[in-house]
């Protein structure tokens, strides 16, 4: 008895495998264009071009910031 469960979890693991295979012959091939991969990335131009933004955008939030309250003000 013990021997047939043993037998019964190889079977089941074959066609466990068996269905991977089919699965994996009848996946279709990629069409239209394959693209090449992308070019390696320069992380220390990234992190200056980030820095810069980060910059900008501090510089155009105060100077928003400072425009407001002088609106606000000129209402009083």
């Amino acid at each position: 008895m013990a021997s047939r469960g043993r037998r019964g979890g190889v079977l089941a693991r074959e066609g466990e495998q068996r269905r991977e295979d089919r699965a994996e012959q009848q996946a279709p091939a990629p069409q239209g264009l394959v693209l090449p991969p992308p070019p390696p990335v320069d992380y220390g131009v990234f992190m200056q071009g980030l820095v810069q933004a980060m910059q900008t955008q501090a510089h155009t939030q105060a100077a928003l910031q400072a425009q407001l309250e002088a609106q606000l003000s000129v209402c009083r």
